[in-house]
């Protein structure tokens, strides 16, 4: 682990890039410099040394430079990467705005850090069951290998919107967006 300033260190070095979008932390490839104490919990709340970090801004600005190779999660910038840990997912869908209806409904994601995205081929949807306890565990890629956690409250939503479809003679319920049929879980 490296020292409690670790964190102002990395902000510093991120480029700044006003309007132009994201970051290319997929370009970069610095030395591992260790892990940092930092970790994203599953209901998508920032800590660094065991506090939660309660300036906004700032959990935006990590959220830029968040990377995941393989199982591992790091913040990257162009001299330095740090592995954090995150709990579940980087990021968790909080809202969820609807538009049109059937096959050419979109599904509008609004992130924990403000991200917008709609579900569809470059943003899947996928839900993971638990073997043991059978509760669904709702994800939407945000971007490259990053995904969020759909809240609660946005996956009742999704289960609002569900329509029944057989899928290799099996029937499903899930939701359209983008023309995609995304399957949220067997029709009971």
């Amino acid at each position: 682990m490296t020292d409690p300033g670790k964190a102002g260190d990395l902000l510093a070095q991120i480029p700044s890039t006003p309007g132009k979008g994201l970051p290319p932390v997929h370009l970069w490839n610095p030395p591992c410099c260790g892990d940092i104490d930092m970790r994203i919990a599953r209901d998508g709340t920032w800590y660094y040394l065991g506090t939660p970090i309660g300036r906004k801004p700032m959990v935006k600005l990590f959220s830029t430079i968040i990377r995941r190779d393989g199982d591992d999660y790091f913040l990257v910038t162009p001299v330095e990467k740090c592995g954090i840990r995150v709990d579940d997912a980087p990021f968790v869908a909080v809202t969820l705005a609807v538009e049109g209806e059937g096959e050419q409904q979109l599904l509008r994601f609004t992130s924990n850090v403000e991200d917008e995205f709609v579900a569809g081929p470059e943003h899947p949807i996928r839900v993971l069951i638990d073997p043991r306890t059978q509760e669904p565990a709702p994800y939407v890629l945000v971007r490259s290998n990053l995904e969020a956690l759909i809240h609660r409250n946005v996956f009742y939503q999704l289960v609002e919107l569900a329509v029944p479809r057989l899928i290799d003679g099996e029937e499903w319920l899930g939701v359209w967006s983008c023309g995609e049929f995304f399957a949220i879980g067997p029709q009971p």
